[in-house]
């Protein structure tokens, strides 16, 4: 009887959603801008045509994660296959290493959407450099995107090493030297009225990275021609949201 019941609210569900996709001229892969590969629907959007266009998909997909709505979005059999055929993402993610912020999550996407980096704190070094301006140069990407997070760990190291007038141990030391600069431009503006060093020093960490990357050989010309768009976010632990930051 369980079965049957929970057969008859997908059937009725089913039929809901392909209503409104006739409504709207097209079937149920219309309505979620992709297909059924048995696995679940997919959404194969592929590259995007403009900046905005990638950064509104991105906040589509953080808005749906906020409110536990992601989708089996480009993670079956049908999409793996296309992958094979080689790559187009439509967005390129610079984000922390931290475990609480996995960007395909965060944007609910999956399998060739996302072109990502990531190191502690967003540090940018020559590696992480030489990939994004590769998906610039080779692979048209529109857009870029920075994204520090809330409660940064390599950010508050290097707080805490500063403070300190230490070093930090071996190559930790090198995340914060990177990192130092934001924490220097973050502590002018303390005070009961501008939140704490973290909270503002996350943030400088993100104009600074936003701030090379838009200065960066590729990158500088990219962005003249209107190719391609730099911005910065920061994600919220606690909310899940991804608040744009530096447009």
């Amino acid at each position: 009887m369980q079965e049957t019941e929970t057969s008859r609210r997908r059937f009725l569900t089913l039929g809901g959603v392909a209503a409104a996709a006739a409504a709207t001229g097209g079937g149920v892969g219309y309505l979620f801008g992709g297909r059924d590969s048995g696995g679940g629907l997919e959404q194969l959007d592929g590259p995007a045509k403009s900046a905005d266009e990638a950064l509104a998909r991105l906040m589509a997909g953080n808005k749906r994660y906020v409110q536990g709505r992601s989708m089996p979005i480009n993670e079956g059999n049908a999409r793996r296959a296309e992958g094979v055929q080689g790559q187009k993402p439509f967005a390129s993610i610079f984000s922390c290493v931290d475990s609480r912020v996995p960007p395909e999550l965060v944007f609910d996407r999956g399998i060739g959407d996302l072109f990502v980096a990531r190191t502690a704190g967003q540090v940018l070094d020559n590696a992480v450099l030489g990939s994004l301006q590769f998906g610039v140069a080779e692979l048209k990407i529109p857009l870029l995107l920075v994204l520090g997070h809330e409660k940064c760990g390599a950010v508050k190291a290097t707080i805490e090493t500063l403070e300190a007038k230490a070093s930090a141990p071996a190559s930790i030391n090198f995340l914060v030297e990177s990192i130092a600069p934001a924490v220097r431009n973050a502590k002018p503006t303390i005070g009961e009225d501008h939140g704490d060093v973290l909270h503002n020093a996350v943030q400088a960490n993100v104009d600074l990275v936003v701030a090379k990357l838009r200065t960066a050989p590729i990158l500088v010309d990219a962005i003249a021609s209107g190719t391609l768009r730099v911005v910065g976010g920061v994600y919220d632990l606690g909310s899940g949201a991804v608040r744009i930051s530096v447009l």
